[in-house]
């Protein structure tokens, strides 16, 4: 939500009375791109709905401009940023809803109140810190963090406003001589080397911030902006009136070069410690629901909720062999565990742009598998035991408010989650079987959203919460069976067959059986740096990097157990891998410099043939996968499109309104996705029609939305998903038209 010059005004004459599908029902306020409105989501969130200004919709330039405000506001959605809920950046008049947050922005409070107490500015510094952690981790520069982009909310600063970001991994950049920020909290290099501006600025823009709120000026001053940008380049700055703990920390955040700056997870490492029961203590704007509505919000319905089991959890946190084994409960009846079934490995979606941002490629990690269907059937138990396994459930993980990654393997739910290294549930009824609770990360930059565990080699693993280790834990009690030194590699773990991939920043790629843990192979793969790895069942694992300076990419299939290159395929632009065929095609989708998706990619490596399937309309920040022929994107604003490789068309679209969802998953009938505010929805895969949702399950009222939403699971019958109240759920398939 963007700074607002006035509050609680009714609809002008000029105001459009709707924007989409919401009705605006008063003026929050206004800023130099448009006008920001209340409104209410259906389900009855509090939401801003920013409609850009009349004159500036027929600008190309400016359109163009909004359009990368609200992809980069999408990308960065999350706990410490204004969830973006829906947006039309194409039509007549275009908007973008967000979550509305009550708070007034740093501004504007330190105009009324005056400059923060000492422990204010370290809960400010803290706060912030983790913001521009997230922000960077999703790939984004905000070039622009200032008093009047941070809203003080009560559960901590938000950072707003992102019109003049842009991905650091894009190829867009500054037009030359053009100057863009505001000059006393701009970096030096914005004013030397626009063209090169990195996260870096952002940390100097930070520690301009703080001591603005520590005195109420920052540390260079004047009233001719382009004195303050010769102070910027060339002199030290006034830190006077600093808290003194502060002082070292800001200097060093104030350097005049980009890498002599500490990283946002350094910052915190530094910050003073704060006591637990310290909390941001701001005073509240005045309720914008006194802005008379054009039209009353819609009442929330009151789901029925199924009594409480009597029985109570068991749990399991002590680690070793020593904790209490026991037959797993609650499988469905007729789902015997074989030998066989545990060699059959996990289904795997992973969410790409945030591990996109730490490899420095243009693609994201995806790691994937064909789905449940690929699988042999199986024997349907009776009729009541089928029932019972159709019926609904969901459980509280308890030590965790952020929404957890699921796999279902072996006839068992297995989940991390912060602050849980694992979970195992019964998928039947939700009864937690063990939880193994994860220790404080031993260093910054650890995982801060675990992933889901790998199941294989009779063993679940996970790795620790600083992802130094991957521990192999036992499926029936929890405990830990061997542990593993894993820190020369990147924090993820990749099935492959019947091992374990690992990777490093300087390309290496290792094999460890999943059983053993021995290392199976390691090497670099020839003509990639860092590859990016996707995985579908037991079959090759690929290896995809940039090529020709990255207008190319480099595709490897890779046998997972010797390592050896099966085949490589060199395409243009930048490709990712969303799936691949039985018979061993591969399904990808190409970007471009804008993070959009504008073809579908289809390659038979027994014929050496490529096909592309261009896209009518360019997707942005969209997440895809492949089933059979068909690949289904689902792009930021909601917009499922399916498309039909072999046929070389689309084959229907659909608007969802869901925006910041998940990797879409399918079955042999349905395509499955997760909201950030945890509604799980079911289309039709073949008419691509809406079959039904679940309820959302936010966090509260201002923290309602996950920032990385992770991929709901199908098995056997059963969808399971996650919300960002710590809640896992799962419904049955037959009838999504009843889920609540």
């Amino acid at each position: 939500m963007p700074p607002l010059r006035d509050t609680g005004s009714g609809l002008g004459a000029e105001d459009p009375g709707y924007a989409g599908r919401y009705r605006l029902e008063g003026r929050l306020g206004s800023g130099g791109m448009g006008v920001v409105h209340l409104a209410h989501s259906p389900s009855g969130l509090r939401l801003a709905v920013k409609v850009v200004h009349a004159e500036y919709a027929a600008d190309p330039e400016f359109r163009a401009r909004f359009r990368q405000e609200v992809a980069a506001a999408r990308r960065v959605s999350g706990a410490f940023t204004a969830p973006v809920v829906d947006a039309d950046p194409d039509c007549e008049r275009p908007w973008m809803a967000t979550l509305c947050i009550a708070g007034p922005t740093l501004a504007s409070y330190i105009k009324e109140n005056g400059p923060l107490a000492p422990d204010a500015v370290r809960r400010l510094a803290a706060g912030l810190a983790e913001a521009l952690r997230d922000i960077h981790r999703a790939g984004v520069v905000h070039r622009d963090l200032k008093p009047s982009n941070v809203l003080l909310a009560e559960d901590g600063p938000k950072v707003i406003d992102f019109g003049i970001s842009r991905p650091y991994d894009s190829e867009l950049r500054t037009e030359t001589g053009k100057l863009v920020g505001t000059p006393p909290f701009m970096a030096p290099e914005q004013f030397q080397r626009p063209r090169e501006v990195g996260p870096a600025a952002d940390v100097f823009a930070l520690a301009s911030l703080l001591v603005h709120a520590a005195t109420g000026r920052g540390p260079f001053e004047s009233d001719s902006p382009y004195l303050v940008a010769y102070q910027v380049v060339h002199d030290e700055p006034d830190l006077a009136g600093v808290p003194a703990d502060l002082v070292p920390l800001l200097r060093d955040c104030l350097a005049k070069e980009p890498e002599d700056r500490p990283t946002p997870d350094a910052i915190m490492s530094r910050l003073p410690a704060l006591e637990e029961h310290e909390r941001p203590t701001v005073p509240r704007l005045p309720d914008v629901s006194s802005v008379p509505p054009a039209l009353p919000p819609p009442r929330r319905r009151v789901p029925r909720r199924r009594p409480r089991r009597a029985d109570t959890p068991v749990t399991h946190s002590r680690s070793g062999p020593g904790a209490p084994p026991g037959e797993p409960p609650g499988r469905p009846p007729g789902d015997p565990v074989t030998a066989a079934s545990r060699r059959r490995r996990a289904s795997w979606f992973a969410l790409g742009a945030a591990v996109v941002v730490a490899l420095g490629v243009g693609a994201g990690w995806a790691v994937n598998r064909a789905g449940p269907g690929s699988e042999p059937l199986q024997t349907r138990p009776s009729s009541s035991a089928w029932t019972k396994w159709q019926q609904p459930w969901q459980t509280s993980l308890g030590r965790t408010r952020a929404a957890a990654s699921c796999a279902y393997a072996e006839g068992d739910l297995y989940c991390s989650a912060p602050g849980l290294l694992a979970v195992r549930i019964d998928p039947v009824d939700g009864r937690v079987v063990w939880r193994r609770t994860a220790a404080a990360p031993a260093r910054s930059g650890g995982v801060a959203s675990p992933r889901a565990p790998v199941v294989g080699g009779g063993l679940v693993h996970v790795l620790s919460a600083d992802g130094r280790e991957l521990l192999a834990l036992d499926p029936e009690s929890g405990g830990t069976r061997r542990t593993r030194d894993v820190s020369r590699y990147l924090a993820r773990v990749y099935p492959g067959g019947d091992a374990l991939l690992l990777a490093a920043r300087d390309g290496t790629v290792a094999a460890l059986d999943a059983g053993s843990g021995r290392e199976l192979w390691r090497h670099r793969i020839a003509g990639l740096g860092t590859p990016v790895l996707s995985s579908y069942g037991t079959g090759p694992v690929y290896a995809l990097g940039p090529a020709d300076g990255g207008r190319r990419t480099l595709v490897a299939a890779v046998d997972p157990a010797t390592g050896n290159t099966l085949w490589q395929w060199t395409a243009d632009g930048t490709l990712q891998a969303v799936g691949a065929r039985t018979d061993g095609a591969l399904h990808l989708t190409a970007t471009d410099g804008e993070n959009r998706v504008t073809a579908v990619v289809r390659y038979d490596p027994a014929a050496r043939r490529e096909r592309r399937v261009p896209l009518d309309v360019p997707l942005y920040t969209a997440t895809a996968m492949a089933r059979g022929d068909a690949v289904y994107l689902l792009a930021g604003d909601g917009g499922l499109t399916a498309v039909d490789t072999e046929r070389g068309r689309r084959l229907w679209k659909l608007e969802t309104s869901v925006s910041n969802a998940s990797v879409p998953v399918a079955d042999r009938r349905r395509v499955y996705f997760l909201a950030a505010d945890g509604r799980l929805t079911a289309v039709d895969a073949e008419r691509g029609a809406l079959l039904g949702q679940t309820r959302a399950r936010p966090a509260g009222p201002d923290r309602g939305f996950a920032g990385e939403v992770p991929a709901p699971v199908v098995g056997r019958g059963k969808v399971f998903g996650s919300a960002p109240d710590g809640v896992v759920f799962g419904v049955g398939v037959r009838e999504p038209a009843r889920w609540r």
